[in-house]
Parts: structure tokens; sequence; C-alpha cells
């Protein structure tokens, strides 16, 4: 197992100048490390991998030295930056990537194709992979490798020690309700009606949905990181009601989803509640360093009807969501903040 902390040490030695990042729990204890020691290399949280990828590309091309870290779900993301930038023009620097098993029954279905088909997958970009080798030196050597070769760095759960945040770079949101807390109020305001789904986002959201509502028409989106609103325009678009739980992650990474929904705000019946803890919860704990975003704002210029401030109590949520379940068709932006507990729904059983 490589020492996160020591690690991040050694890279600022060989003159890695950015850690571009979108968040993996198999290298969240590096990830913090990098956090911790950003005056050494300097952080940059991405949306999505490809846009991880440009900016290496754009980093490299000036001369700087970056590593992007992933997850094996979001390297497809980025496969249209590898055939279409990074090959073509030879740009070269180190991708880590997380590669994830699968055992039937004991692991999230979004895993099960690429836990066998990854290594044919990173082939067909072009590209060659290497496990990274849990001793430090042999780790550096093959980043530096990276640099002067098309390779794709794959690691395991182990390969990367623990390493919390300093409190520094901690987030606190404990004055605002949990999410749990939302979710069951959003359940008893439906009251069995079927005329409404509700679709879950990727991660802790889901999971929680399927705990907490169980009275409900739900949908729980293992994988497919950003993409919960496009369904559900889908889904509107063939005559259902929906209401979409997301997160302020997710929020980003696609935002097309965003203007291409706007164009049907008198047609169609959506709610969108985007459920903003500030942080990375399930690959981490890390800010998601989003707080120059205006999530209303955009939601508007887009054609979306939004509330004019962004909701931090049940009182204002379920006076507002109570209303908006009565219309017939609309657009409807719902930005909640809130703080999410391990097992929080348990509270509430």
């Amino acid at each position: 197992m490589i020492n996160s902390d020591i690690f991040i040490k050694e890279l600022f030695k060989n003159d890695i100048s950015h850690l571009l990042v979108v968040p993996c729990s198999f290298a969240k204890g590096l990830i913090n490390a990098c956090i911790n020691n950003s005056n050494l290399i300097q952080y940059i949280p991405c949306a999505s991998e490809a846009i991880a990828c440009s900016v290496a590309s754009g980093l490299v091309m000036s001369g700087k030295k970056p590593i992007v870290i992933i997850q094996s779900s979001g390297i497809t993301n980025m496969g249209s930056c590898l055939t279409s930038l990074t090959n073509p023009y030879d740009i070269y620097f180190p991708i880590i990537c997380s590669w994830r098993t699968y055992k039937e029954g004991d692991s999230e279905i979004q895993h099960k194709h690429l836990s066998i088909n990854l290594c044919e997958l990173i082939n067909s970009y072009g590209y060659k992979f290497e496990k990274l080798n849990p001793r430090i030196e042999d780790a550096l050597n093959l980043i530096n490798e990276s640099f002067s070769k098309k390779q794709i760095l794959l690691i395991n759960k182990e390969t990367f020690s623990s390493c919390e945040l300093n409190k520094m770079h901690s987030v606190n949101l404990s004055e605002y309700p949990v999410r749990s807390s939302y979710l069951i109020s959003l359940n008893k305001l439906i009251n069995f009606d079927k005329s409404f789904v509700c679709i879950g986002t990727t991660g802790n959201t889901s999971r929680e949905m399927h705990s907490i509502m169980k009275s409900s028409s739900n949908f729980y989106m293992a994988g497919n990181m950003g993409g919960a609103l496009s369904l559900g325009l889908g889904s509107a678009l063939a005559g259902k009601r929906i209401i979409i739980c997301g997160g302020d992650a997710e929020f980003v990474m696609h935002l097309g989803g965003l203007s291409t929904s706007g164009r049907y705000s008198e047609k169609l019946f959506i709610v969108y509640i985007v459920f903003d803890n500030e942080v990375n919860k399930s690959t981490g704990g890390q800010n998601t360093y989003q707080k120059h975003i205006n999530y209303l704002n955009l939601a508007e210029s887009c054609g979306w009807n939004v509330n004019n401030k962004v909701i931090k109590s049940l009182i204002d949520f379920e006076k507002q969501l109570k209303f908006v379940l009565k219309l017939k068709k609309g657009l409807f932006f719902f930005m909640l903040n809130v703080i999410w507990i391990k097992n929080s729904q348990d509270l509430h059983q």
C-alpha cells in the first residue's frame, strides 16, 4: 500500500504541478492528501472526466505536469477527448483510474460491465494499461513514463492508504436538515399518488430513497452520474409527471440536460430537486468547491421556474412543493441546503 501523504510529497519532488480529479473512493486517500498539501500540488476538482482530460491537455501543452484521477465508470466520459484530442495531437499525461470488481448481489450494477471489459475499452481508445505498483519508487516510475507514452494506470481499493482531511478543509452544514428528512416530506406529499415518478440520482440519494420512499413510484439510477435530469426529461416527454432528486455535484456534470429540458417548460411537468451538501460525501467528503455557482440563476436562464432563494428548512420545502404538485405543467427547480449523515434514514424508522 502506498502512503498517500508521502506519495504526494514525492510527486511534488518529481515536478507534478496539478491533480485533476473527478472523485473516486478508491483514491480518496490520495485526493485528501493532495488537498491537505495544496501548497505543493494544486488540486483541481473537475465536473466531469472529459473536462479533466481537456484541462490536463492544456496544462501539458503549456509546460506543466498534471495527473488525472477518475473512476472506471468515468473513463467512458473521457473517451471522445482521448480519441479526438490526446491521440491525434500526441498529448501525454498520467491517468489514474480505479478498477472495480463485481460480485453478484454484493456490488452496484453500474460496475458489472467494466469489471470485465475495462482493459479492452482502454485498448480501444489507443491506450495501454498498467497496474500501479504499491511500491512508491515503482509507482513514480510509471507516473513519469506516462508523460511519454499513452497508458492508463489502474488502482484497486488497497492501492493508497487512508488520509483524513485537515479540519480546515472540512465542510460544516450541521445547521441544515438532513436529506432524509426532505425525502420523508416528499414521500408524504406524494401520498401514494402513482401519477408521479421519482428518479433518484446515483449514490446515497437513491439509497435513502429506497429505504424511505416506500409508497411512491421510484427509479433508482445506479451510475450514469449527471444523467438523472435527462432520464426524467425522456419520461416526461412520454407523458409522465416527473420528480428528480439530484445533487450539487451531479448537477454540474452534464449541464446540457438543463438547457435541453428548458425548451419544454410549457409542455411538461418536471420537478428537479437538487440537494446541496457541498461535499462529495460518498467518495471521501471532499468539498465540491462550487460556491461560485448560482444554481438558481442557471436554472432560470434555461427556462425553469425557480424559487428566489435556496430552501433551508422543511417548512419552506413542504409549503412550496405542495403548491407545485397541484399544477399540471411546468418545470420547477428547487435548491436545498442539506447535511448528510450516514444511515440518517434510520433515525426516522
